[in-house]
């Protein structure tokens, strides 16, 4: 019977034995488990890069008890603490070698690396549940990271976008800045009424500067010059084009010179500084007693007399060539006759190339019948109906060009 009893009590010895194995590798589980979580809760907390490289390390000597650990990318390693892996070589489920255990690392189902722990404490070698410890780690570390990416690259849109507003808010105000010199350029003031004729220019920019130029002013008592061109670029070239083709254009006319030999000396400049742009243009000198007008042409559209009673007249004048074609040319003059009442209509091409949503043109056709219908108006009252008429006709279509007109009227 006491034979029995021993044979009992060994029993139950080895069962409490193996109860308390058990309870210590649940216990070793449960703080693995527990230890697992919040590791795993910490590299969610971070978006930096950086920091979540340097917590693998301590990571793995807590999970597993390795020395080291490191994360290699599938990519080329920039940071500290990435190690150059070769990922492609690398087991679906991962692997132990020797001292060396290895986890792949997926993210939204994408492969974004490896995870590597060696060199385990007292070279005892690793164990099953290491490697399924450390892919349990790798799953929530690889989200992580692979949020830490988009982190930055999100950072980095934001910084470029930033830097890209920063230049648009600079290029705008330089644009405001270059659009105010640009309109220095041109006449502030309309003559006064007591002048025996009545002259008005507008000029409106696709953009915020561009290249259509107009200028008007009294070479002496009885003479007055006028002139309107475009230049054939838009924008900052053309604008700058316009002040220097406008400028020669002050400095160099006089009364001793016809609008012809104007041209002739501008053009001659403007070939000798080669800016690779050039401007068709329209000049002429008005007698103020007798209502002679001397005209040159360098390649403009044809201009217009409204007479008074409606009739509209296209002027004919010797084709010329555009400003900064070719040096040395001979551009020639022609005289005409404004009797009172007369309006002498200058325009860009930007009026009569207006296009609607239809891509239809205002045409000439369009705006010889509309100066028809200006019988009585002012300079200034020709000019803003002309182009109320245009933007009727674009109806919300973008003004793809610069529009400049000048009305000219011997009263």
């Amino acid at each position: 019977m006491s034979g029995l009893y021993l044979v009992i009590g060994a029993a139950a010895l080895c069962a409490a034995a193996y109860l308390l194995v058990l309870n210590r590798r649940l216990a070793a589980k449960l703080k693995r488990a527990e230890m697992l979580f919040d590791l795993s809760t910490k590299v969610h907390s971070s978006l930096h890069k950086p920091e979540l490289l340097d917590s693998v390390s301590e990571a793995a000597r807590q999970l597993i008890f390795a020395d080291e650990a490191a994360v290699g990318f599938a990519y080329e390693p920039d940071l500290p603490g990435e190690k150059d892996l070769n990922f492609n070589e690398r087991a679906s489920k991962g692997s132990i070698v020797g001292g060396t255990v290895t986890v792949p690392m997926v993210a939204r189902g994408r492969r974004v690396g490896v995870l590597e722990a060696t060199a385990k404490n007292g070279r005892v070698p690793f164990k099953e549940h290491d490697l399924e410890t450390l892919a349990k780690y790798a799953g929530p570390l690889a989200l992580a990271l692979d949020n830490a990416r988009l982190y930055e690259a999100l950072e980095e849109s934001v910084n470029e976008l930033q830097i890209a507003t920063q230049l648009k808010d600079r290029l705008e105000n330089e644009l405001q800045i270059a659009g105010s010199i640009q309109l220095s350029f041109l006449p502030t003031t309309m003559p006064s009424a007591n002048e025996p004729f009545d002259v008005c220019a507008l000029l409106k920019s696709a953009k915020e500067v561009g290249g259509d130029f107009y200028n008007f002013f009294k070479i002496d008592d009885n003479h007055l010059f006028f002139t309107l061109g475009d230049v054939s670029d838009k924008g900052i070239p053309a604008a700058l084009f316009m002040a220097m083709t406008l400028s020669l254009i002050k400095g160099k006319m006089n009364s001793d010179l016809s609008p012809g030999e104007l041209l002739e000396k501008v053009n001659d400049e403007l070939c000798t500084d080669n800016a690779q742009l050039f401007a068709t243009i329209v000049c002429g000198v008005l007698n103020i007693v007798t209502g002679e007008v001397v005209l040159s042409d360098g390649g403009h559209c044809t201009p217009y007399i409204v007479k008074e009673d409606g009739t509209v007249l296209p002027i004919k004048l010797p084709k010329g060539i555009p400003l900064g074609s070719f040096p040395e040319f001979t551009y020639r003059d022609q005289t005409i006759e404004l009797e009172r009442g007369d309006r002498f209509v200058l325009y860009t091409d930007g009026i009569t190339e207006a296009e609607n949503a239809s891509q239809e043109q205002y045409s000439t056709n369009r705006l010889q019948q509309f100066l028809s219908q200006t019988s009585g108006y002012s300079s200034a009252e020709i000019i803003d109906a002309l182009l109320m008429d245009v933007f009727m006709f674009a109806d919300g279509a973008p003004q793809s060009d610069d529009i400049a007109v000048l009305c000219l009227m011997r009263r």
